[in-house]
């Protein structure tokens, strides 16, 4: 849409995504089988290099409990990119995007086997799955090493086994398996590919690490391989991720803490709203692999940002970031506001 303006294609982006947040089963059977609609809805203000553009962006997740074992859990995604036609100069101009990031049927048999069918997440370390959605991303652009393990959509089409296979008072040990079949089609797209994750973690601590695997089973098949650690002091605001993946396209790592002002007692009004981000990553390029989306270059990234949690669930978060590369090193600003929802996706419905 040459030279609209950001206003309207916002609205737009809302009415596309309406019908598909509204969507639902047309029973509630009760409290424990009520179907949710969450997600979020954000808008975020981007200058990388000068270059500025906008995003307004809704990602909607609908989940419906079946019976005591079963689960059906979707997300689907609309974004927007608006930006001018030069980069700097000229009209607006707007792209819109689709997407359905997962929609999986679970069996829940217990606490250490649950098997997975349809489209889900691919479980490479954990940023993918666990940190990736709007409302939970510390900062605004995901770690340059992402597309290690997660290529080509960051998910899988197949099947997948997860659970504790052990646990103990002081340590429990997690896994994920999964098989993904090659897809084309529109919005569906996945690798073929076999891998799997395994993690241990210490409650009393915080702490998790890990490691994952990574079959990719076209294009020459090869081999991606990770790591991860997590950890969250359960008497301190405090948190630190680190991954670190590796392919024949490349290798790097990212490290990100985050601290929450809430635990400080001395703090003054209104400060324990804040939290303070700060994120170093480095990128080392290997032999370039066909549409593997890492850098053309060794790149490194400094970036430090403040989020702001307001009442009724909405957050405002402003960063900076800093890449150098032998491409062309850049200033990235970022701004963006967000909304959590969260409530029964059938009028009537348990709360």
């Amino acid at each position: 849409m040459r030279g609209a303006k950001p206003e309207a294609v916002i609205a737009k982006i809302l009415l596309l995504a309406l019908p598909a947040a509204l969507s639902g089963p047309s029973a509630v059977r009760g409290q424990s089988d009520t179907p949710i609609l969450s997600g979020g809805v954000q808008f975020v203000g981007t200058s990388n290099a000068g270059a500025v553009f906008y995003q307004p962006v809704i990602e909607p997740v609908l989940v419906v409990p079946v019976g005591d074992h079963w689960l059906f859990e979707t997300r689907a995604g609309f974004q927007g990119f608006i930006a001018r036609e030069n980069g700097t100069t000229g009209p607006y101009q707007a792209q819109f995007f689709r997407s359905l990031d997962y929609a999986q049927i679970d069996y829940i048999a217990n606490s250490h086997f649950t098997i997975t069918a349809g489209r889900f997440l691919t479980p490479f370390n954990i940023y993918n799955e666990r940190l990736g959605p709007v409302w939970l991303r510390n900062l605004q652009d995901g770690p340059i090493i992402l597309p290690i393990g997660t290529r080509t959509s960051s998910s899988s089409n197949g099947f997948m086994l997860r659970g504790v296979a052990v646990e103990r008072e002081k340590w429990q040990l997690n896994y994920t398996a999964y098989f993904s079949t090659l897809s084309t089609t529109d919005y569906l797209q996945a690798g073929r590919a076999a891998g799997g994750r395994v993690g241990i973690f210490f409650p009393f601590a915080g702490v998790e690490l890990g490691a994952s695997y990574q079959r990719f089973l076209q294009n020459g098949d090869y081999n991606n391989s990770g790591m991860y650690l997590a950890w969250q002091p359960p008497s301190i605001p405090f948190d630190t991720r680190f991954e670190y993946a590796h392919s024949p396209g490349g290798h790097g790592y990212w490290l990100e803490s985050a601290y929450r002002f809430a635990g400080d007692r001395r703090s003054m009004a209104g400060l324990g709203r804040l939290q303070a981000v700060a994120r170093v990553q480095q990128f080392f390029k290997g032999v370039a692999t066909p549409q593997d989306f890492l850098p053309a270059a060794d790149t490194n990234r400094l970036d430090f940002g403040l989020n702001y949690y307001l009442p009724h669930d909405v957050r405002l978060n402003g960063s900076y970031g800093r890449q150098f590369s032998s491409t062309g090193n850049a200033n990235i600003w970022n701004f963006q506001i967000t909304y959590r929802f969260l409530f029964p996706a059938w009028p009537g419905g348990s709360k």
